[in-house]
């Protein structure tokens, strides 16, 4: 299983610029980013996916993503909010991207 948020964030493994964080939840500056503001937001448990997230872990998770998405539109004046579902999900653990700029080439 390709879990990178387990195997190397959540584990210390790889470091990351973490800019909110609670009991359950973990948004850090990606460590490739896409985007010149590149934001990812995970829950800290093991989660494959949406569609097996459980409802009370979902609200959490969507009140970071709103967070952090307020926090840089503010900043940027625009922003996006994107996740991804079976073979366009890379790592198999939940998590958002919320990013703003033009792609990084």
């Amino acid at each position: 299983m390709n879990d990178f948020y387990c195997d190397e964030v959540l584990s210390g493994r790889t470091p990351v610029e973490r800019v909110a964080e609670t009991d359950e939840v973990l948004a850090f500056r990606h460590t490739r980013p896409y985007w010149p503001e590149h934001i990812v937001v995970i829950p800290k448990r093991h989660v494959t996916s949406l569609l097996e997230c459980d409802d009370r872990l979902l609200l959490e998770l969507l009140g970071s993503v709103k967070d952090v998405a307020g926090t840089i539109l503010d900043a940027q004046g625009a922003c996006r909010v994107v996740t991804n579902l079976g073979t366009y999900q890379e790592s198999k653990h939940l998590h958002w991207h919320v990013g703003a700029g033009d792609p990084i080439r």
